[in-house]
């Protein structure tokens, strides 16, 4: 066999490949479960470092002032509101990604 041969179809052997490996790349409605999933961990984890951070930074901000609740409750307030940012912003940026994989017509 001759090494023109062989290289040809060496190439329609990979190309063969790539086409079976596109054709397997189905996502099962499982995975996408587990990636929702993931993601709703993903927003309550950042309200709840928000939150955490905040009653950290209002509790040792008290505990040195001797102001037991305003700063307390302040920064909770604080914590929380900067908790509920990151999490609109995870939720636009999920959002294009999910608007970017669809067709021009069904975009809004």
């Amino acid at each position: 066999m001759s090494d023109e041969t062989r290289d040809e179809r060496l190439k329609a052997l990979s190309a063969r490949i790539e086409k079976a490996k596109a054709d397997k790349v189905v996502k099962h409605h499982s995975e996408e479960h587990y990636s929702q999933a993931n993601v709703a961990w993903r927003m309550v984890i950042e309200l709840v470092s928000g939150l955490g951070l905040g009653f950290a930074i209002g509790y040792g901000l008290d505990i040195l002032l001797g102001t037991m609740p305003i700063f307390l409750v302040v920064f909770i307030g604080l914590g929380f509101a900067a908790g509920v940012k990151v999490m609109m912003r995870t939720a636009a940026e999920l959002q294009r990604t999910h608007d970017a994989g669809k067709p021009a017509e069904e975009r809004d």
